[in-house]
C-alpha cells in the first residue's frame, strides 16, 4: 500500500492546494472559471489527443469495454434515480445525484492518475468512458432531469429540449472532437507534423497539475459561495425581509449517493466484467482493472457546474463531489492496492 500511496498522494495534494488557495483568496474565485477554460478548452483536449493517437485503435475501439461500461453507468443512474427520490428531491436533483453517482472524475483526475499507476495502455478503456459519460449518461440524467412537475406530454416535450441541449453542449466540448482526432490518428498511424506535436505535448503536460489544482478551487469555491449565501440569508431572515435560506441537503441525501460513487460502482462495474468474461466476451482482464479504478474515482466536478445551469440542488451536489474527493484519498489507494 505504501508505494501506491506515494504515488497517489501528489495528485490528492495537488487538489488540496487548489483548495487552500481558493479558501485564503490566494487564488481569486474570479480567476477559477479562466483555469476551468485552460484545461477545458487547451490542456485536456491535447492530453486525450495525445494518448488517443499513441493508443491502439483496437483498443480505443473495444465493444467490450463499452459494454461493460455502459452497462454499469445505466444501472447506477436508474439506481439512484428510484431510491432517491423523496419529497425533498424531485426528478431534477435526482437525475443530477444519479450523474454524480455514476460521472467519475476520469478527464480532470483518472487520465493522468491511471496512466502514472498503470501506464499509457490505461488510456483506452478511459477514453471510452469518457465518451460514453459525456455523450449518453450525461444526456441522458439531463433529459430526466426536465421530467418534474410536467404531465406525459410536457414532461415528453421537456426531455426532448434537455436532449437537444445536452446535444449542442455535446458538440462544442472540445474533449469528444480531441478523442475523435486521436482515434482517426490512430486508425491512419499519422503523425502530427513536429511543431505541431511539440506543441500539443507542452498543453498535454500542463493539463494534469493544473486540472488537479482547479478541482481543488472549484471545490473551495463551491462551500464558500454555500457559506455566503447561508450568511446574507440569515442576515435577511433577521432583518424581517421574507428572504428564507434554501434549506441544506441532509446526509441522508448525500451520504448515500457517496457511498453509491466509490463502492457500488466499482463493484457493479467489477461484476459485470467478471460475468462478461465468463459469458466469453474478449474482455481483457488489465481492461477490466482500468475499468473498476475508473469507476472508484471521486464525482466529476463539471456536475456541479451541470447542476447550477439546470437549477438543481447544487449545494447538495457540491457536498457529494466533496465528500467523494475527500473519501478517495483513502478508499482509491485501497483499490489500487487490491486490484493491482
Amino acid at each position: 500500500m505504501l508505494p501506491v500511496f506515494l504515488v497517489t498522494f501528489p495528485f490528492f495534494a495537488l487538489i488540496a492546494a487548489g483548495y487552500g488557495a481558493a479558501r485564503a483568496r490566494i487564488l481569486p474565485l474570479d480567476a477559477i472559471p479562466g483555469l476551468n477554460a485552460f484545461v477545458l478548452y487547451f490542456a485536456l483536449p491535447c492530453m486525450l489527443l495525445r494518448f488517443g493517437a499513441g493508443t491502439p485503435i483496437g483498443q480505443l475501439l473495444d465493444g467490450s469495454v463499452a459494454l461493460v461500461w455502459g452497462l454499469g453507468a445505466l444501472a447506477v443512474v436508474a439506481g439512484v434515480v428510484i431510491f432517491t427520490r423523496n419529497a425533498r428531491v424531485g426528478w431534477n436533483d435526482g437525475a443530477f445525484g444519479a450523474l454524480v453517482a455514476a460521472f467519475p472524475n476520469t478527464g480532470f483526475m483518472g487520465v493522468p492518475l491511471l496512466v502514472a499507476i498503470l501506464g499509457a495502455q490505461a488510456a483506452g478503456p478511459m477514453i471510452i468512458a469518457i465518451a460514453f459519460d459525456m455523450v449518453v449518461t450525461s444526456s441522458l440524467c439531463i433529459g430526466l432531469s426536465r421530467l418534474d412537475g410536467l404531465g406525459a406530454g410536457a414532461a415528453g416535450g421537456g426531455a426532448a429540449q434537455a436532449a437537444r441541449k445536452a446535444l449542442r453542449g455535446i458538440l462544442v466540448n472540445p474533449m469528444p472532437w480531441s478523442i475523435l482526432l486521436g482515434v482517426l490518428l490512430s486508425a491512419a498511424r499519422w503523425q502530427l507534423p513536429g511543431p505541431l506535436e511539440r506543441t500539443v505535448a507542452m498543453l498535454a503536460d500542463a493539463a494534469s497539475p493544473v486540472a488537479l489544482f482547479t478541482i481543488g478551487a472549484v471545490l473551495a469555491r463551491s462551500a464558500l459561495l454555500a457559506r455566503e449565501h447561508d450568511a446574507s440569508a440569515a442576515v435577511a431572515e433577521a432583518l424581517g425581509t421574507g428572504v428564507h435560506p434554501a434549506p441544506k441537503a441532509p446526509w441522508g441525501d448525500v451520504l448515500p449517493v457517496v457511498v453509491v460513487k466509490l463502492l457500488v460502482h466499482p463493484l457493479l462495474i467489477w461484476g459485470l466484467g467478471l460475468g462478461a468474461i465468463a459469458q466469453g466476451l474478449p474482455l481483457a482482464p488489465a481492461a477490466l482493472v482500468v475499468m473498476v479504478l475508473v469507476a472508484s474515482l471521486p464525482s466529476a466536478s463539471n456536475v456541479s457546474m451541470l447542476a447550477e445551469r439546470f437549477g438543481a440542488d447544487n449545494g447538495r451536489i457540491a457536498r457529494i463531489i466533496l465528500w467523494t474527493t475527500v473519501v478517495a484519498f483513502f478508499s482509491f489507494p485501497l483499490a489500487v492496492g487490491l486490484l493491482h
